[in-house]
């Protein structure tokens, strides 16, 4: 008897990724083994030297196929075995590795917006829904578009065996909301991969496709982001460490906010629950912060920060390793070491 094995892997598309994924097939009582793809159709290779390696690093039940099958997330290598330059995992891996003592944590609120025929699902084919304002938490009739795909989904991440802790319909009608933690990096990353590519595999099903933008409507409309909750083994007993690495995010806004998704400007605004993207906040239940302290942190003094920068499509691994490299450091004493500071844009500091 043999079995089936989708390897899963992201790929080199700029500037945001896809996710990419074949199919395997595993004689029973044999492990997922290194396989390979073809670089070149997936924008991490030339033709002349097309060969990538596929390692993998995550393999979980297969919750659509169900039996023995399995899904295996996958980092991507050089033929040497050393990471492939798109391999962010990689990166966030080596700083998790180098802060482990502090226990740096993650749970991450993934948006995203489901689109049928160019449209939000939902939208009428000329004009637009009723405005922003019963969709959010909403329940009943023709406003709430989308909802089987949710409901397969969650039960899915549940069979797979992610860390999904819930969903929600967003504030915009076609808008979704699924939140997984609480984990550290790397896996925080890899269980929203595997989500992602749940919710992209599920909504086939429908007809529908699942965008992860960040400003997928212009105008009057939220955006889509992805809420970084973080913290640390010091943060959860002491106010100062949340002070701490509040105060050494602010240096720092250009570096994360660029590294924070494509579409960053056009998302945070100043409005609709955001800060503006250059300017760096932080405060006790503000929504329109860059960072915002929860009321029951306040007033425990003690506990968990919320990054309300990140869009929905940004890397898990990148967002998670800035956080580590710039949070973590201040509160060893080190320099921050990832990344290079964006050049030609000032920010504004206010706390």
């Amino acid at each position: 008897m043999s079995y089936q094995a989708e390897y899963i892997w992201i790929d080199g598309t700029e500037p945001e990724p896809l996710m990419r994924s074949k199919t395997r097939i595993v004689k029973s009582g044999k492990e997922p083994e290194i396989w390979g793809f073809d670089g070149s159709s997936t924008n991490q290779a030339p033709g002349s030297n097309s060969d990538c390696v596929l390692q993998p690093v995550v393999t979980v039940p297969d919750p659509l196929r169900g039996g023995d099958n399995v899904l295996v997330l996958c980092e991507v290598q050089l033929t040497d075995f050393t990471p492939h330059p798109t391999n962010t995992r990689a990166i966030a891996r080596g700083v998790a590795e180098k802060y482990a003592d502090m226990s740096p944590m993650f749970g991450i609120e993934q948006e995203y917006t489901f689109f049928q025929n160019g449209r939000p699902l939902g939208w009428p084919a000329v004009g637009f829904p009723e405005p922003q304002g019963p969709y959010y938490c909403g329940v009943g009739g023709e406003k709430m578009p989308g909802r089987a795909i949710v409901e397969r989904h969650t039960q899915a991440c549940l069979d797979a065996g992610l860390a999904i802790e819930g969903t929600n319909a967003e504030v915009m009608m076609g808008q979704w909301e699924f939140q997984i933690g609480v984990l550290p990096a790397p896996t925080i990353g890899d269980h929203i991969w595997l989500g992602r590519w749940l919710l992209h595999r599920i909504a086939e099903d429908f007809n529908t496709t699942v965008s992860f933008a960040a400003k997928p409507v212009l105008g009057d409309w939220n955006g889509a982001g992805a809420h970084t909750n973080f913290s640390t083994k010091q943060t959860m007993e002491s106010w100062d460490a949340i002070v701490t690495v509040c105060e050494s995010l602010a240096p720092r806004v250009m570096e994360h906010v660029t590294h924070y998704g494509t579409g960053i400007q056009d998302r945070l605004t100043g409005k609709h629950e955001t800060a503006p993207w250059n300017k760096f906040s932080w405060g006790a239940s503000d929504r329109g912060a860059s960072i915002r302290i929860p009321w029951a942190v306040e007033k425990a003094k003690k506990g968990w920060i919320e990054d309300r920068r990140p869009n929905a499509n940004m890397d898990p691994y990148v967002v998670s390793a800035l956080m580590i490299d710039t949070c973590c450091s201040a509160l060893a004493g080190d320099k921050p070491t990832l990344f290079v500071p964006s050049q030609g844009a000032e920010a504004t500091v206010t706390v």
